[in-house]
């Protein structure tokens, strides 16, 4: 990614002699639908969103924004958003396993969901990782490690960077829904410093996922959007990926 809302009524006596017999049944019904709601709001979503490459501050925005939009719809548990700068910080590869070891700690791991966004540069080796001096190289073989080892059945996985398709193989499964902003053989764009959002970023979560009732609508039209800017600005399109998921996008409904 080298381009950021009391009265009383009087009724018939028909009504009367019925009554007590449906005010039993609504009391009998009642507790049966306040259990499913109270198991369906029960779930969890808790979102980790690492902005990795610390020279360009428009990793920095795109991680914290994109977690602020997914909080907003999905979540009910406490994110934690970290990013680099030219002087260091802790979005490395250790700070990641260890944030996504901690989210996975406090949340139900057959029930919940772990919501994981990376934004960086990328190439067919994986992310590039850079905080201050310190430069690695997140693989995909690194994050596949790192997510089965929080025992976490649910995954959404979304990686804004080029190349991210390469994480598809390694991730994508009915458990785990992964979004990537390019293919396995093409850049993305729109990471110029001080953008707020890469092409895909901006498409996905500050204008799709705002509105969209799921991710899967959501990425219909930020794929759409993200093409129709790489044609007008001629540039070879990025290819956005959506794979996997198909057990996650029943769970993950946004809230109006």
């Amino acid at each position: 990614m080298l381009k950021e809302m009391r009265g009383e009524a009087v009724y018939p006596r028909w009504i009367s002699r019925i009554g007590a017999p449906l005010i039993a049944l609504v009391l009998t019904v009642a507790p049966s639908v306040s259990t499913v709601h109270a198991v369906e709001d029960a779930r969890k979503v808790s979102v980790v969103s690492f902005g990795l490459f610390g020279d360009q501050g428009v990793f920095r925005s795109e991680a914290t924004g994109a977690a602020r939009v997914v909080a907003g719809r999905f979540g009910s548990a406490p994110i934690n958003v970290q990013y680099n700068s030219k002087k260091g910080g802790g979005a490395t590869i250790e700070g990641l396993a260890m944030s996504l070891q901690a989210a996975a700690n406090g949340m139900d791991a057959d029930n919940d969901i772990l919501f994981l966004i990376l934004t960086s540069h990328g190439s067919r080796a994986g992310l590039a990782v850079k905080a201050g001096r310190l430069a690695q190289t997140l693989t995909p073989s690194n994050l596949a490690y790192m997510l089965a080892r929080t025992g976490m059945r649910y995954k959404v996985v979304v990686i804004s960077a080029c190349y991210s398709g390469v994480f598809v193989p390694r991730l994508a499964n009915p458990d785990t829904l992964v979004i990537t902003a390019a293919d396995a053989d093409h850049p993305s764009f729109g990471c110029r410093d001080k953008s707020k959002w890469t092409y895909f970023g901006n498409a996905f979560f500050n204008i799709a996922l705002r509105h969209a009732k799921s991710l899967k609508d959501a990425f219909v039209v930020a794929r759409s959007l993200v093409k129709k800017r790489e044609v007008r600005e001629r540039f070879e399109p990025s290819n956005p990926l959506m794979a996997g998921g198909e057990n996650v996008h029943p769970l993950l409904i946004g809230r109006p």
